[in-house]
């Protein structure tokens, strides 16, 4: 019996393992970004029946799984405030350090408004350099405003 998201993660997660499967192939398979995928498959992001069909026959899910896989998740997958995983740390430590920079140049630009998350894409490559190998990664959001009323 599975009785959260969270369960269906770790058993797709194990079965990623146990095939060693690579996020990109399974993306081509369901017909999306890697990025939107990996987010999909750790329970942040909800998919329509033909993509969760297609996540069950990958990962041999029961139509339990499957079905919770077209639920809407419960969004933030971060088990603590300050994150303590190294990488997840210094994408916080990033925005500790660069936030209020972003915000500023944001705001210069576009206004009063945010970025949405929503409306969102997400690109990381692998930038190869002598002096060893850097991480890429694009992130475009739609810029809203707040509106006066």
């Amino acid at each position: 019996m599975i009785s959260s998201r969270t369960d269906v993660t770790q058993i797709i997660v194990s079965a990623k393992v146990a095939k060693n499967l690579k996020w990109g192939d399974i993306a081509a398979k369901v017909g999306q970004s890697k990025e939107w995928t990996t987010a999909a498959c750790l329970g942040q992001m909800t998919l329509n029946k033909a993509q969760a069909e297609i996540m069950g026959e990958i990962f041999g899910l029961s139509d339990e799984a499957v079905a919770w896989l077209q639920i809407v998740p419960y969004k933030g997958s971060l088990p603590t405030a300050v994150p303590t995983d190294p990488l997840i740390y210094r994408w916080y430590e990033m925005v500790s350090v660069y936030g209020t920079t972003i915000k500023e140049l944001i705001h210069e630009e576009f206004g009063d408004g945010i970025m949405s998350a929503i409306d969102f894409s997400m690109d990381i490559q692998r930038e190869v350099d002598p002096k060893g190998d850097r991480v890429k990664v694009v992130l475009s959001g739609k810029f809203l405003p707040y509106k006066s009323y």
